[in-house]
């Protein structure tokens, strides 16, 4: 499937008919399972039904930071989102891509 920025700001939790998804480097990953994490009043809830890989970066819970820029981020922050795809990888399945 593929998601607009807004389409996907759908997937944030707040309506429990719906699937919580996070997108990382323009993959959507179906998070629904870590809604204790993603959904509302979690630890990560600020990331839910956006692309969240300049905040995974920049370990940041900023919210000028969930974006999916990832201009200007240093080498060992690239590593760390590369780290954080790879979890999510092995939790989560992809269910879509974003799309401009």
């Amino acid at each position: 499937m593929e998601f607009t920025a807004e389409q996907l700001s759908q997937y944030n939790g707040t309506d429990s008919t719906k699937p919580i998804y996070v997108a990382i480097k323009g993959r959507v990953f179906d998070v629904t399972t870590g809604k204790s994490f993603y959904g509302p009043g979690g630890d990560y809830a600020m990331f839910a039904g956006k692309d969240a890989s300049r905040a995974l970066g920049k370990m940041s819970k900023n919210e000028e930071d969930v974006s999916p820029s990832l201009e200007g981020l240093t080498e060992k922050e690239m590593s760390t989102l590369n780290d954080w795809e790879t979890k999510f990888e092995a939790k989560y399945p992809v269910v879509g891509r974003v799309v401009s």
